[in-house]
């Protein structure tokens, strides 16, 4: 189907269905001058932060602003983002427009999104669905590296005892180039977050589903060798997306054969650490601490025990979050769309059957 799209002086009528600032739609512009960016700022939901891409939920179109957007939305070739992150609206331009072939999701895990709109199988084959995996890749590594520096380093026994103002007696902390660091999933993020280990002298092991070497990973370990893997390592950190196949992956098996003091950061889905697991594993020591971005549930209920954890740090999935994530990804978008024009693959297009 990409092929296809080759074709001497061929152009790509693209609508930003997602709020989009103006200077991103004129980078898009500038970066491939064949891509037409069609926006109107005022039929979008406006953002509250950085890279809110559904927008104000308290913000209403009135019935001929929906009709606006609608029609926007329905004379695109690409779409930049789900129309206003809603699978159901994706569904409905899906339907309406035979001309769409592309859409790329803001997010990373844009996938589950996709299956969420239940399209059908003429559909999803017609269309190339890509996300922005790979773009938030250096930010999460960094948090992956910073939760395990902090489990590393006994965080919560250090505040705890700055917040008593309390001096006890020396005690030795872990080392990171001592340590072997398992990362379970080694996609864009995974890659990046084995780079940052490698750099800082740890020994890394990674899963990887096609066995292709990574830079900075010292032994592949296939998914089916997980179990007897974790008994060796001093740290995980999981990058996987969610789907069927990854639901609770780290579950009680993997999490009752790692070593005791291992500790976890959990940077891909939520859905693939069984939270109930990982609870009874921080419990018993085998897990030391455990840093979560993100969670089987969001937000995270206020009912769930990790909030009170004392070895658990919590960020509200906003790792990957910068004030630089809005160009990255509308910089992405430019990049595939010369692929795309170019009749070339693109980036991280998204799996039609599995969704990830």
């Amino acid at each position: 189907m990409v092929e296809e799209t080759k074709a001497t002086g061929a152009t790509l009528r693209a609508v930003a269905a997602v709020p989009l600032a103006e200077p991103l739609c004129r980078l898009i512009e500038e970066l491939e001058p064949r891509v037409q960016v069609v926006r109107d700022h005022a039929l979008t939901h406006p953002m509250r932060g950085p890279a809110d891409w559904s927008g104000d939920p308290e913000h209403r179109r009135t019935a001929a602003e929906q009709a606006a957007f609608d029609a926007m939305v329905d004379s695109a070739e690409a779409l930049f983002g789900i129309p206003d992150v809603d699978p159901a609206a994706l569904a409905r331009t899906v339907r309406a427009n035979p001309r769409l072939r592309w859409v790329m999701t803001t997010a990373a895990g844009g996938g589950a999104q996709i299956k969420a709109a239940g399209l059908d199988r003429a559909d999803l084959d017609r269309i190339v669905f890509t996300t922005s995996a790979g773009v938030h890749g250096s930010p999460l590594a960094e948090f992956a590296v910073f939760g395990v520096l902090a489990g590393a380093k006994d965080l919560p026994r250090l505040a705890a005892d700055q917040r008593d103002r309390r001096w006890p007696d020396r005690s030795p902390m872990r080392q990171v180039d001592e340590m072997t660091v398992l990362v379970v999933g080694l996609g864009g993020i995974g890659a990046e977050c084995a780079r940052k280990f490698h750099a800082l002298g740890a020994r890394v092991w990674g899963t990887s589903r096609s066995g292709r070497p990574v830079e900075g990973v010292d032994r592949l370990v296939p998914l089916d060798e997980l179990v007897e893997a974790v008994a060796h390592v001093d740290a995980i950190v999981v990058t996987l997306p969610g789907t069927e196949q990854t639901h609770h992956l780290i579950g009680a098996e993997v999490l009752a054969a790692v070593a005791p003091g291992t500790i976890l950061a959990s940077v891909g889905r939520g859905t693939v650490v069984d939270e109930t697991a990982l609870l009874a594993a921080l419990d018993d020591g085998r897990i030391s601490f455990a840093a979560m971005d993100v969670f089987e549930v969001e937000p995270l209920p206020a009912s769930s025990p990790l909030w009170q954890h004392p070895r658990v740090l919590i960020s509200p999935h906003t790792a990957a979050l910068s004030e630089k994530e809005e160009e990255r990804i509308a910089r992405r978008f430019a990049a595939d769309a010369t692929r795309l024009l170019d009749g070339r693959p693109l980036h991280a297009v998204v799996d039609t059957v599995e969704f990830y």
